[in-house]
């Protein structure tokens, strides 16, 4: 006897099978323990989740048989594919005239005398395989047995779908960080493209401002000066862009160990501070294990902003080392300058947020620095907060992954 192993749908169905795009790797412990699961609680030697495809029934798990994959015109599970029953039983082949000649009922030890399968059917109803189990001898399974393999069987078709969004998931991913290389180097490019010119209108207006300053006037000079401090602060904000492109992707990966206040102490030579005032080194010094530039960048903004963002007439930045956790470094920055409304402190960290207009020396924030800190952090296995009281000043605590 002829059995049917082709349903009426069986295009949409199988453009449905290969859109879930599933490997045939049958080492996915997910699909492993449902299978264990589903042999356990029917009392069943075997069990297997079926894939019917085109031209043949493959197995993403197999548990109790050695088999991967089986011919489409002789597979039981293509036979549950194409029928209409909620549960495909077979109790026994050698006393079903359906299974009389049967190849896989001939088979000796192996013969496959016992099925009973339940369709994979996804939330547009098409039937993707089976989960079913399979003995060699005549047997039968109860009501609860028959629920618990469609209960199953529905944890099945979750986890095929869970593995269509991770693939569309990665794929995302893919083409985000292709745009995203794109977008850096057509920003760099252009970033740097663009200093050279500016290089040259802030050379030209000290020497229109020398040269012609008798002819120009006091209002000529004022409108050079301008000139310049535009110029200026966009060159800033082009060297902090590309600094944010550039380094905010250092890691833990190039490790060092050095000596944390000689690091600091480079930090403020770098700096080359020219209001008064007072940075408190950590008591003790620690050499500590990290990617030394990156730390160095992240100290380096948190201090700059310390100082730029001062209304008092000494700035006090403290900064202070907790070595005492196992598993992080815990760094803090304190100064006593304007302080950050609370209503801003969580937005402080995003690219081109900024807290005012202008800092003390008149220059105007592109909020570049922070969102370059945050990540840099990020990227040494830490975490970044900040504490903070309009008035009186705020505190930046970071920890680096030892």
């Amino acid at each position: 006897m002829q059995l049917n192993t082709i349903p009426k749908n069986d295009k949409e169905r199988l453009l449905a099978v290969q859109s879930y795009k599933l490997d045939r790797c049958q080492n996915d412990i997910s699909f492993n323990n449902i299978t264990s699961l589903a042999s356990t609680l029917t009392n069943m030697p075997i069990s297997l989740i079926s894939i019917v495809d085109k031209d043949e029934v493959w197995f993403k798990s197999a548990r109790g048989m050695q088999i991967s994959t089986s011919e489409r015109d002789l597979s039981f599970c293509s036979y549950a594919v194409a029928s209409d029953d909620e549960v495909y039983i077979v109790e026994d082949t050698k006393k079903d005239l359906r299974f009389v000649n049967h190849p896989y009922a001939q088979n000796g030890e192996e013969s496959i005398i016992f099925y009973a399968g339940v369709c994979l059917i996804d939330k547009n109803n098409h039937k993707l395989g089976t989960l079913c189990v399979i003995d060699n001898k005549p047997n039968t399974i109860n009501n609860d047995q028959k629920e618990a393999l469609k209960l199953l069987s529905q944890q099945v078709v979750k986890l095929i779908e869970l593995n269509k969004s991770n693939l569309k998931l990665k794929q995302t991913k893919r083409k985000l960080t292709k745009k995203n290389k794109m977008l850096k180097g057509f920003a760099s490019q252009v970033a740097h493209d663009m200093k050279m010119p500016l290089a040259n209108m802030i050379l030209t207006t000290d020497i229109l401002k020398s040269k012609y300053k008798d002819a120009i006037g006091d209002n000529g000079v004022d409108y050079l000066k301008n000139i310049k401090s535009s110029s200026l602060s966009l060159s800033n904000y082009i060297n902090n862009l590309l600094n944010y492109y550039e380094n905010s992707h250092s890691s833990s990966s190039s490790l060092e160990t050095f000596s944390f206040n000689q690091l600091l102490e480079e930090v403020i030579d770098i700096i080359n501070i020219k209001v008064d005032c007072t940075i408190n080194l950590p008591e003790k010094d620690y050499d500590i294990t990290s990617n030394r530039a990156a730390l160095e960048l992240v100290l380096l903004n948190l201090i700059t902003n310390s100082l730029k963002y001062n209304d008092k007439d000494e700035t006090v930045i403290d900064v202070e080392l907790d070595t005492k956790q196992e598993d992080f470094n815990f760094i803090t920055v304190t100064d006593n300058g304007i302080g950050i409304p609370k209503d801003k402190q969580k937005k402080i960290f995003k690219l081109f947020s900024t807290v005012e207009e202008i800092d003390r020396f008149g220059q105007k924030g592109h909020g570049i620095g922070l969102s370059t800190v945050k990540k840099l952090v990020s990227n040494l296995g830490g975490n970044i907060t900040v504490h903070s009281e309009v008035g009186v000043g705020s505190s930046f605590k970071f920890s680096i992954k030892k």
